[in-house]
């Protein structure tokens, strides 16, 4: 189960064994506990329910802390479930260390990205904008015709305008691991992923790597 939570703590970089300077981001990932175990008989599907960061009990509601003391957790502020994909041997309130990667593996990170507030066009689409001479001196970072006024004479569902940017859930695809400490529960990654310091994210092994693609024949 190559799965594990963790936090960005930012980004630095690693050289390699040839002396290349490799640009990394650096994850406090792990320790995390095992809270739930979810089988096709009982549940319908085979998945697990991982927690992450301790926090103050007072933090967390009736609910939740009665389902992390079933099976004699502390206080967790993350709760994330993974679906399983083979048979492996699971137990509930097991740990979670970032040994479970090593090196050379390749990973999907999922996190939300930083929130860039309400934008234009031009920041958030990459918009040309308007031209900078004839006249004009109001429609250089405008978007220009949004409809027809003949005809349909409507703003079509999902046309490109300003309004808010950043804030959504993105996945970082094909990361290769390029350090594992286990003694500090780090992991770095090659490249950036998303989000801000100290933001939350989830590291599972990668869906669409050429690696996985060979042990599955594909």
């Amino acid at each position: 189960m190559k799965v594990i939570l963790g936090k960005k703590v930012g980004m630095t970089q690693i050289f390699d064994e040839s002396g290349e300077a490799v640009p990394a981001t650096v994850i406090e990932a792990g320790p995390c506990f095992v809270a739930q175990v979810k089988t096709p008989d009982q549940d319908g599907y085979s998945a697990v329910q991982l927690a992450f960061e301790e926090v103050k009990p007072q933090r967390l509601s009736k609910g939740e802390k009665g389902h992390l003391t079933r099976n004699k957790l502390p206080a967790m502020r993350h709760l994330r479930e993974f679906r399983l994909r083979g048979e492996e041997e699971i137990e509930e309130g097991q740990r979670v260390l970032v040994d479970v990667f090593e090196v050379g593996d390749w990973v999907d990170v999922v996190g939300t990205s930083k929130g860039r507030g309400f934008t234009g066009a031009v920041k958030r689409y990459g918009f040309r904008g308007g031209p900078k001479t004839h006249g004009q001196s109001d429609r250089q970072r405008a978007v220009g015709s949004i409809g027809g006024t003949t005809g349909v004479s409507l703003v079509w569902k999902g046309q490109r305008m300003p309004g808010r940017m950043g804030g959504v859930r993105v996945t970082a695809q094909n990361l290769r691991v390029e350090m594992v400490d286990a003694e500090r529960s780090l992991l770095a990654v090659r490249g950036s992923v998303p989000g801000a310091k100290g933001g939350f994210v989830m590291i599972k092994q990668a869906r669409k790597s050429r690696e996985l693609a060979k042990q599955r024949g594909e």
